[in-house]
């Protein structure tokens, strides 16, 4: 079997998030449509290692990519908060590419900038759908790289004038806003994550088990990407403020067992009634997320195998296009 080896490298330069916002918004359609396969995300714990190991399955007959062709993939994809004290990334991933026809595999990717991308892209479509259209200040708390790309996405939607950012230390937040230094952007490090709720879109991308993000300072009209919470026990959003939003959720059977709506589910303190409904409804318009510009709104997103899916059969055909990679036979 000839296998086409794509690396983080590769993938990086085929790959942008302006670029994956349409082929993530298909896979959320498709995916509401019933056009697609997608078991829920299997977990290993490491409690020992704080950390954990997923495997994401899809399998999509239409994927968005180019040619049209079918393509299924499995994604493996761990959680490691401590890594970057080893000068290791939080979060690595790697991507198996098969012909559904077959069931042959035809390309293995390195998979972490595609992650980033794909995730960035998915909150990107989920503010235009929920924020108020003149949303012009983002507010993030956590400075890592998703929230580098959850900004990436949203300037590709917005017009947005201001960053308001919040990391786990000050120095970091100075970091993390030197690195926008030279854009069209008015950058403010922040001391507290209040200060960074002062927002119109507010993002978090942290790995937090406890809220970090209370009601009280969440003003009327903003809305929320829940980034951070993708696995059981993981919670960035006080459950009052969850109470009190309209909650749109990725996907249920995910969300509701590893998602930001996971802990108070669990506790008996949200019920599934109480979430709007998944994004697809909403793009397909079956369902209804902002209702009134003071609504504050929430997109739980856990992250779906069909938006890699979607993402890495593009990013395979331009490779095939361009020549990129190199091949290897097993």
């Amino acid at each position: 079997m000839e296998i086409l080896v794509l690396s983080e490298a590769d993938v990086q330069s085929l790959f942008s998030v302006k670029e994956a916002i349409p082929l993530v918004e298909h896979a959320f359609l498709e995916l509401a449509r019933g056009a697609a396969q997608m078991p829920p995300k299997v977990y290993l714990s490491f409690p020992e290692f704080q950390g954990d190991l997923r495997a994401m399955p899809a399998y999509m007959p239409s994927t968005g990519a180019g040619s049209g062709k079918p393509y299924a993939a499995v994604k493996v994809v761990n959680s490691h908060g401590r890594n970057p004290e080893r000068g290791l990334p939080a979060v690595a991933a790697t991507l198996v590419l098969n012909d559904p026809e077959t069931g042959l595999p035809l390309a293995f990717l390195g998979a972490g900038r595609l992650t980033d991308r794909r995730t960035g892209a998915a909150g990107a479509v989920a503010a235009r759908c929920l924020a108020r259209p003149e949303s012009a200040v983002v507010g993030l708390v956590g400075c890592g790289r998703q929230a580098m790309t959850q900004l990436e996405g949203l300037r590709n939607v917005f017009q947005i004038k201001k960053v308001l950012a919040a990391g786990r230390t000050f120095e970091e937040a100075r970091q993390f806003c030197s690195g926008l230094k030279g854009e069209d952007l008015e950058v403010v490090p922040c001391e507290d994550v209040r200060r960074a709720c002062a927002a119109d879109i507010l993002v978090t991308t942290t790995p937090s088990r406890s809220p970090v993000v209370r009601a009280e300072w969440v003003r009327p009209g903003t809305h929320i990407n829940a980034i951070g919470a993708d696995a059981p026990g993981k919670q960035e959003l006080e459950t009052a403020l969850l109470r009190s939003a309209r909650v749109v959720v990725d996907w249920p059977e995910q969300a509701f067992h590893s998602g930001e709506v996971n802990v108070p589910f669990a506790a008996g303190a949200l019920k599934k009634e109480q979430v709007v409904g998944h994004l697809g409804e909403i793009l397909l318009g079956v369902k209804k997320g902002r209702t009134s510009p003071s609504d504050i709104t929430v997109f739980d997103s856990t992250g779906l195998a069909v938006q890699d899916l979607a993402a890495a059969s593009w990013v395979y055909e331009k490779a095939l296009a361009e020549k990129k990679g190199r091949k290897i036979v097993i």
